[in-house]
């Protein structure tokens, strides 16, 4: 089992930044990717980044060059650093963590972005 915390949501107005954390607790080790989601009201949820043990990392077209995701492993922690948000971006972020050998889906409780023109 894998509990996933996120925080750092809020409301910033477009060109501005933000920065999300998730963090992980339970069986760690399992843990073979982490990555961000969204969903805005509406519209399916869309994977926005992910990050693969430490090895790769990848994201949507909408948000390269301007998101980063990386993970610290000693706080197992996964963060979302975003940057020139734009008001497309508005959205609940979800962290997600896939787990052991069949990658079963583990989510986070979400975290409101707001971003005004």
């Amino acid at each position: 089992q894998v509990q996933l915390v996120e925080s750092g949501g809020g409301s910033v107005q477009a060109g501005g930044s933000l920065r999300l954390s998730c963090a992980a607790s339970g069986t760690i080790a399992s843990i073979m990717s982490m990555a961000w989601y969204r969903q805005a009201p509406g519209k399916q949820r869309e994977l926005v980044a992910r990050e693969i043990s430490g090895i790769s990392t990848n994201y949507a077209d909408s948000v390269r060059g301007r998101f980063t995701i990386s993970r610290d492993n000693a706080k197992n922690t996964v963060y979302l650093q975003m940057n020139s948000l734009k008001p497309e971006d508005t959205a609940v972020y979800y962290c997600n963590a896939k787990v052991g050998l069949i990658s079963t889906d583990y989510w986070g409780q979400g975290t409101q972005v707001t971003v005004s023109s």
